[in-house]
Formats: structure tokens, C-alpha cells, sequence
């Protein structure tokens, strides 16, 4: 009996893959073809006469406050230099983020065929990371100098937790949550619980928008984070429950457990100092996909879902 179930498992496992490849096979055949429009270089190389024809071109990006003067003075700046230089040693060959970028925009067109692949403009911004990626209907803005790498020295008095995903390869990530951001609807988010599902909606949504990424790329941890999150799942969801957080409304607890931090706040000395930050959020993603397994529900419709409708329906159990 045993060795039949475990047949049926396999064969089960090998359909879904099947079925998983001619999705991405049919969605690869999209073929967005993204063109990647670099600012960064057109303004590292602009002077007094082609100043102007860059502000035509690019009016969103230059403060009418501010006169040529204070543009010209910004790109000879020997700061500024200093930075799109290593902008353009880091990115001289964009080829594999254009293609991953590319992908994003297939899955994104497949899911949403309204959607129309926005102008991408890349740009440096004095390593504002909180705004790396900004997206619009008709523009994305990618500021390249947030991706250098984690050990740069532009991010020496950047904390490590934060810095940590200062990758190239986080920047099609970044791109895809911004989109996450966009098209997912949550207007209350009073309790942990709130906070948990709609993050866990935003992971969701990379999950299905970024199939090429590992799960720990798209919620932007360490293998070893990931690792320990998956071992310690039932803890977790224990201690949620157990402490009856995931209805309270204490504003600390986001802090504690969403929002960006070396280690998430058990106030348990053996657990805190191996654990990842934002372990709320984590959990959050295994209850939406739960409620994805046992739902037949679009993701455009499961984005809309209140935190209710997710959690009574997901049947959430957590690893043991």
C-alpha cells in the first residue's frame, strides 16, 4: 500500500512539473523586449550644450527649483564622478538584469494583459536605497547605485541587515515588489495578522511573478535564513499563537516581526540571535500560498482578499 501511494505522489509531482514548464514556455514566448534606457551615462556625460535636449527628454527627472548651473555643477562633482563610475564598472554588461527583467514583464503581461511594459530608465540617486525603485503606469526608475554589492564601500555606514541585499541580482526583485506594492489591495492593516498577510500577498505575488529566483531571493534572505525559518516554522507559529499576537493591534509588534531588522524580537536570548528579521512576514507567505493550495482563486482575485477570507480559508498548518 505504502509503495503505491508513493507512486501516485511521484506521478503527481511529475504532471505538476509538466504543467509548470508549458506555463513558462507559453509565458517566455511573450516577448516583452524591454529596452533599457541608461541616464545614468547620458547624464555623466552631458555639458552646457546637450543639457538641454536631456531635460526634453527627461523632464520628470530635473527640478524645475533648480537652474543648468546646478545640474552641470552636480555632474562634474568629484563625488558624483566617483559614483557613476563604479555605477558604470558594476553595470557595464546589462544583459542578464535586461533579461531578467524581461521575464518579469512576460509573467506580468500573462497575469495582467492590460499591463504595458514601462519605459525603464536607470539612474543614480546618492544611494537613497529606500528608493531604489520607483514605478509608475508609464516609467520604472532603477537608481543603480544601490546595487553595487553588499561590501562596498559606499555603504560603510549602512547597516549589514540592510545592506545585505545591495545586489545586482536583488534589483529584478525590488523591481517585481514594487509591482507587488501596486497591484495588491489591503487597506487595513491593524493587527499582526494584517501585517503577516499582506506581505505574505507580496511574496506571493514574486513567487509567481520571479519562478526563476529562489525563495530566499525573494523574500531577501540568506540561504542559512531561509533554512532557519523552515526549521523553526511550527516554533514560530506556536509562539504567534500561543502569546495571542496575531489579533493584537501593539504598534511594536511590526517591528518586532515585519519590518526590516538583524533579527526578529522573541525576547528569548537562545531564539533572537540566530533568527532572521521579519519572520511575520515569512509566515504570512506559507498562509497565503496554504490558502492558494485550497482555493481555486486567481492571484488578481486572492489580492484583494481581506485578511479573514485568507486566513479561515487557508487551512494553514505550519512544517513540523
Amino acid at each position: 500500500m505504502k509503495s503505491i501511494i508513493f507512486f501516485l505522489l511521484v506521478m503527481l509531482m511529475v504532471v505538476s512539473c509538466k504543467k509548470e514548464n508549458a506555463l513558462e514556455t507559453e509565458i517566455a514566448k511573450i516577448n516583452t523586449d524591454v529596452k533599457i534606457e541608461r541616464f545614468d551615462r547620458l547624464f555623466a556625460q552631458v555639458n552646457s550644450g546637450k543639457l538641454s535636449n536631456l531635460k526634453t527628454a527627461y523632464p520628470f527627472l530635473f527640478s524645475e527649483k533648480y537652474t543648468d548651473s546646478f545640474w552641470l555643477a552636480k555632474k562634474a562633482d568629484t563625488l558624483q564622478i566617483q559614483l557613476f563610475n563604479e555605477v558604470d564598472k558594476a553595470f557595464s554588461d546589462f544583459n542578464s538584469t535586461e533579461q531578467e527583467i524581461e521575464s518579469l514583464f512576460n509573467h506580468l503581461k500573462y497575469y495582467y494583459p492590460e499591463f504595458n511594459p514601462p519605459r525603464i530608465i536607470t539612474i543614480t540617486n546618492d544611494v537613497d536605497y529606500r528608493n531604489s525603485v520607483i514605478v509608475t503606469d508609464t516609467i520604472a526608475v532603477i537608481a543603480l547605485d544601490s546595487y553595487l554589492g553588499s561590501d562596498h564601500e559606499f555603504y560603510g555606514g549602512i547597516a549589514n541587515y540592510l545592506k545585505a541585499n545591495f545586489n545586482k541580482n536583488q534589483l529584478v526583485v525590488d523591481l517585481a515588489n514594487a509591482y507587488a506594492e501596486k497591484y495588491t489591495y489591503h487597506p487595513e492593516r491593524k493587527t499582526l495578522l494584517d501585517e503577516m498577510v499582506y506581505y505574505g500577498k507580496l511574496l506571493y505575488f514574486k513567487d509567481v511573478m520571479l519562478p526563476f529566483k529562489t525563495e530566499a531571493e525573494r523574500i531577501g534572505y540568506t540561504e542559512e535564513d531561509i533554512n532557519w525559518a523552515m526549521a523553526n516554522e511550527s516554533y514560530i507559529w506556536r509562539f504567534f499563537v500561543s502569546r495571542e499576537l496575531l489579533f493584537s493591534t501593539d504598534t511594536k509588534l511590526p517591528r518586532r516581526f515585519i519590518n526590516p531588522a538583524p533579527f526578529s524580537k522573541f525576547y528569548l536570548e537562545e531564539i533572537d540571535a540566530d533568527s532572521p528579521g521579519r519572520l511575520g512576514q515569512y509566515i504570512g507567505w506559507q498562509i497565503v500560498r496554504a490558502y492558494m493550495k485550497q482555493n481555486d482563486v486567481s492571484l488578481k482575485d486572492m489580492l484583494m482578499k481581506s485578511t479573514e477570507d485568507i486566513f479561515n480559508n487557508s487551512k494553514f498548518k505550519p512544517r513540523k
